[in-house]
This record gives C-alpha cells, sequence and structure tokens, in this order.
C-alpha cells in the first residue's frame, strides 16, 4: 500500500525520516500543529480543504467514530461487504491529498472503522486517480470478533463494565479494542503520509503524531497525558470552538464556525486555537466545556497513559489561543476497553399528540385501550416504554402551543410483534378514542436496533499491527508498571463557611455552563462556573442529591459527582439513564446531548453577586 514511496509528490524530506526513524520522530524543538476536521461520521465535508487551506499546519486528523458508528459500518458491511469504513473521508482525501503531499502534512485518521484495510485500498485508487504517490499506512488489531471464543478460554469473560452482567450467548455484530498512539507513531516513523485506523481512543489521533515528533517514550507520562488531553479538547471538531456551548451568544461567526487546531510542545504542554479569519473561538470557556463532555472521574483512562484531569490548568494565551499546562500522567491500566455491540431485536416507537384540555386523561384512555387490544398486554413485549411529554401551554395561542406528546416504545426479539400487529391495532384507535387523536410513526414499521456492550479484556491481550504495503510491524501494549508518582492536586473550594448575601431566583444557567453526552448507557454532565467564587458556590450547591432534586429523571439512579477546581467544574455520572445505550435507548434525546441545557433551565437560589448587574 506505499503507492510509490519517497517520490511522493512535494514530500522531500517530510516524510519522517523513514526506516531509520523508527521511535525517535523528527526531534522538533518548536510544537506540532495538530488539526481536527472532523467530530464524528456526517461532520462538515468541506471542514478538511478549510484546514489544509486556512494555514500552517503539521498533521490534518479527524475522528469519525462512535459507539453507534461502528453498529452502523456493521450494518453497512453486512449490506456491502467491504463498505465498513467512512466513505467521507475518501472524499476528502480527494479534496486535500495533493496539496497536503505538497506541504508535508501528514493525515491520521479512524476513519478505517471495521475495515482499515479497504479504507487503504479506496484511498490508494484515489491517490491512482490523481495520479499521486503517498505513503499510505492502516493499524489493525482492534478488531477482536473472531478472537472472542480465544479471548473466553484465556479467562476474559467480556461482562459489562457497567452493570457486571456476563455477555452469554448474545449474538455479537462487533467487538473493538480502543487502541492507543503507538501504532500511529510507528507508522509515521516508517515514513507513512496517511495514517489509517479502525478504532482507536479519539485522543490517540493526537497522541500518535506529537510522540512520534518529538521522540517520546512510552513511560514518559506527563508529557503523553497533555497529549491526551489535547487531542481530548480537538476530537469533537468545533465544539472545541463554539460550537454546542453553553454561552452561545457571545460567539462570532457560530453559524460557520472553524475547527480547532493543538500546538503540542515536546513537554505535554498545548495551545488551543484555529485559524485566523474562520468563525468562533477558543477562549478557556470554550475548552473548559470541552474538557468536560464524555468523561468519568479525574482519572481518564487511555492506553498509553492515565491522564490526571484534575491537574489540568488552563489560561489565555492571545486571541483565540488557550494553553493546556501542568498534565500530569500515570501508567496505563492493565485493561483494555473494548465496546461491543450485539443485536438487540426490534422496536417501534410511535407518537400521538394529545391537544388542549384533560391531556393525563386522554394519555390512559390511549394506554388502557392499546394493551387491552392485544394479547398478552403490555407484557406480550420484551420491553414497552410509554412517556408523555407535556409540551402543551395554558390558554394557548397557536394550535401547537396545545399539543402534549405520547411516546410509546415497544421491543421484542420477533420482528412481527412490533411490526404490522402494533401498528394496526393503534390505527384502530383513530376514531375510536380521545378527540383530536392523530399521530407520528404509524406506519414507520419495526427496526433493528442494537445495544452497546462496553467490557475489558487483559491489556496485554490486545496488539497493534502497522501494514505498509507487504511489510507488517507488530506493535506491542503499553503494560503498567509500579504507579508513576504524581503530585497532589488542591483539594475543591466548597461553599462550607462562606457568607453569601441576599439571593434570588434566577435559572442556573445565568452563572454556569453545562456540557453533557453519553458514556453508553450512562449520562455525563459537567458543570462549570467562570469566576473562583462562582465555583466557591457551585461546589457547595450543587450535590448529587441536589442534582436529582433538579433533574428528578436522575433520582432512582446511581450518581457520581467528580470535583475539577483546577478547572472550576464538577463532572457528574448518571449511570443507566441511557438504558442500553444511544441505540437501544428510548429516551427522545437518547445521547442526553440536552441533559446540560435541562439543569441550567432550572430556577434556583442565586447569590446576588454572582449575577451582577
Amino acid at each position: 500500500m506505499s503507492g510509490g514511496g519517497r517520490e511522493a509528490r512535494g514530500r522531500g524530506e517530510q516524510s519522517g525520516g523513514g526506516r531509520e526513524a523508527r521511535g525517535r520522530g523528527q526531534q522538533s524543538a518548536g510544537p506540532i500543529r495538530i488539526a481536527n476536521c472532523s467530530g464524528f461520521y456526517g461532520d462538515r465535508l468541506a471542514a478538511a480543504r478549510e484546514m489544509v487551506e486556512g494555514g500552517p499546519i503539521d498533521v490534518l486528523t479527524g475522528d469519525w467514530l462512535a459507539e453507534l458508528t461502528m453498529l452502523v459500518l456493521a450494518k453497512n458491511l453486512l449490506r456491502d461487504n467491504g463498505a465498513g469504513y467512512a466513505r467521507t473521508f475518501v472524499t476528502q482525501m480527494e479534496q486535500v491529498m495533493g496539496p497536503c503531499l505538497d506541504r508535508g502534512i501528514k493525515v491520521v485518521s479512524n476513519a478505517g472503522g471495521l475495515t482499515p484495510d479497504r479504507c487503504a485500498e479506496a484511498v490508494a485508487a484515489v491517490a491512482a486517480k490523481l495520479g499521486l504517490h503517498p505513503v499510505i499506512a492502516y493499524v489493525e488489531g482492534d478488531n477482536l470478533v473472531s478472537r472472542l471464543a480465544e479471548l473466553r478460554a484465556a479467562g476474559a469473560g467480556l461482562a459489562n463494565l457497567d452493570t457486571g452482567e456476563p455477555l452469554g450467548d448474545r449474538p455479537v455484530l462487533t467487538a473493538n479494542a480502543y487502541l492507543g498512539g503507538w501504532g500511529i507513531a510507528e507508522a509515521l516513523a516508517r515514513g507513512a503520509d496517511i495514517v489509517i485506523t479502525g478504532r482507536v481512543t479519539d485522543a490517540a489521533l493526537a497522541v500518535g503524531p506529537a510522540a512520534w515528533r518529538h521522540g517520546w517514550q512510552r513511560h514518559d507520562w506527563d508529557a503523553l497525558a497533555g497529549a491526551v488531553v489535547a487531542g481530548h479538547v480537538i476530537e469533537c471538531g468545533a465544539q472545541a470552538t463554539g460550537g454546542n456551548f453553553a454561552f452561545f451568544t457571545e460567539v462570532p461567526g457560530l453559524d460557520h464556525p472553524g475547527f480547532p487546531i493543538a500546538e503540542v510542545a515536546a513537554d505535554g504542554s498545548s495551545v488551543i486555537t484555529k485559524h485566523p479569519g474562520h468563525g468562533g473561538m477558543v477562549s478557556v470557556d470554550t475548552v473548559t466545556a470541552q474538557l468536560l463532555y464524555e468523561i468519568g472521574g479525574p482519572a481518564y483512562l487511555n492506553p498509553d497513559v492515565t491522564a490526571r484531569f484534575d491537574s489540568i490548568a488552563l489560561a489565555a494565551d492571545g486571541q483565540d489561543r488557550v494553553r493546556i499546562s501542568g498534565v500530569r500522567g500515570d501508567s496505563p491500566p492493565a485493561t483494555a476497553k473494548v465496546a461491543l455491540n450485539y443485536q438487540g431485536g426490534w422496536r417501534s416507537t410511535l407518537t400521538l399528540y394529545l391537544t388542549g384540555l384533560d391531556i393525563e386523561e386522554k394519555a390512559a384512555l390511549v394506554e388502557r385501550a392499546l394493551w387491552a387490544g392485544i394479547p398478552g398486554g403490555r407484557d406480550a413485549f420484551d420491553a414497552a416504554e410509554v412517556s408523555l411529554l407535556r409540551t402543551d401551554k395554558p390558554d394557548p395561542a397557536t394550535n401547537a402551543e396545545a399539543m402534549a406528546q405520547l411516546r410509546i416504545t415497544v421491543k421484542h426479539s420477533d420482528e412481527r410483534a412490533v411490526g404490522r400487529a402494533f401498528s394496526a391495532r393503534v390505527t384502530e384507535l383513530a376514531l375510536a378514542s380521545y378527540p383530536g387523536m392523530f399521530g407520528d410513526g404509524l406506519v414507520s414499521g419495526a427496526r433493528a436496533y442494537g445495544v452497546y456492550w462496553p467490557t475489558t479484556v487483559p491489556a496485554e491481550c490486545v496488539t497493534q499491527e502497522v501494514v505498509i504495503g507487504a511489510e507488517r510491524t507488530v506493535v506491542p501494549p503499553t503494560l503498567p508498571p509500579q504507579p508513576a508518582v504524581v503530585a497532589e492536586v488542591p483539594a475543591a473550594a466548597t461553599a462550607a463557611g462562606l457568607a453569601w448575601p441576599a439571593s434570588v431566583r434566577a435559572p442556573l444557567g445565568r452563572v454556569v455552563g453545562a456540557r453533557s453526552g453519553d458514556k453508553g448507557g450512562n449520562a455525563n454532565l459537567g458543570v462549570w462556573a467562570r469566576t473562583d467564587a462562582g465555583y466557591a458556590w457551585l461546589a457547595g450547591f450543587l450535590t448529587v442529591a441536589k442534582l436529582r432534586e433538579l433533574l428528578p429523571e436522575t433520582a432512582p439512579l446511581p450518581v457520581e459527582r467528580h470535583e475539577l477546581p483546577n478547572m472550576r467544574a464538577l463532572n457528574f455520572v448518571i449511570a443507566g439513564l441511557l438504558g442500553e445505550g444511544v441505540a437501544a435507548s428510548a429516551r427522545l434525546d437518547p445521547q442526553a446531548k440536552s441533559l446540560g441545557e435541562w439543569l441550567r433551565a432550572r430556577v434556583v437560589d442565586v447569590p446576588r453577586e454572582l449575577l451582577g448587574s
């Protein structure tokens, strides 16, 4: 897959040193500029070209994979053998491959999905079409589907990471370990211009290039941890430059925000920025928001290092520049995280609209009639969830303001049970139930759904393999030695003993920001204050009990609270809020993207001084 090697257009000596550079990188004294051009499969197609043409960069990266994406790619693969990768990446390579080779820009992407070899072939075909000769590498080793029996025999129980439940004989569709960055570093050291991986950690897309450029060793925990943090900030594209930002009205050019760049120095510190003239902004707040996205406790586990998020220091470093420093690292865990998806069965979801008066009585009538008309009633299904969404308003000024929604979801292992037999019973009620009845989804039919299953295997069971043409190089995992000594981090400030003057009723979001998302079946909710005084109040006010009071849907669930005083932030992990993960969840917002904004909308007693004028 080398495609011609050293004669690649415009590269000259920018190849990374070829075969002799293994493990040494380029020993550059300056930072490596790592640009992101994708936060998910379906992100802005023009972003790759914008980042290449917008200013100087050294590496173009992009994240195409999520737990749900792996399931989507598996379904694509079943329909079209070989299509288990992100096709949009190939399109982007056609747009920017020439300029990247001319300017010595390396490309590192996890768009290989389930078939990185096929993705590499597709990119090579584009290169041939353009008359270019890049060195293309791909990284394998994450796909464990064919090894499940072997892993079980070796003692890997594959129990659910959240519930402890054994996997049993569930029909697994995908099983991918999260690889680290050393395979990417190896590929770059061997002269690759384009590196395509399968399932690596999002941060690995920055760790690999930084380790290659700066010649880091595997025990350089602090430097590696700094790169993990930088990679985490830029992995979701425009979320670091003002996208999905709590205080979005402050962001200029948000109609078309630019994508982020991490300038990673040899010591692992970094500056997050963007190209001048591109929309959006980079501030301490936008970086804080992204750092809180989809994390758990302060110890952020990666296959290469454990990054201590409670050691992060942020500081403004000029216009649209935020410096990240002080990040401490520790050895990686002894286990590798694995994301499995299995075929969960079939589901059908429909929405009935209830208008005007007596909303709850209308909903109760529908339920009684629906279950009475189905043999076995509600218990005839593997699962049935009914949610009454009170979107109606009193004295409604418009027809829409008079409407509430009744969402009904049923699941079953037999497609027929949730297909026509179910929707027909609902349709039969159309002229025989509550006044004003109408709905959505009555003829959409049953749909297959998958279930996300997080688990672990011993780290020594996961080995990466770098492929360039006919040459294969094995890259072993990093196994944890004795834990490194990590400096103590300051304890969180609290409101205990502080005398706050008069409070006023106000939405919590007037004084704090929030960002939320999914972690499999769990939800992550990060909340931060913008001043030291604000954090002192927030840390004392927003306890687990208060969170459960403000967000009643979390009340029956296990909730963890983690303090991150360096970022003036709290992070909550709500276990089980999303059920079996995004693909199976019946919630209106199955990825918990809106959870933070719901919290910010709650009206609480806020110290007047925090509200300013």
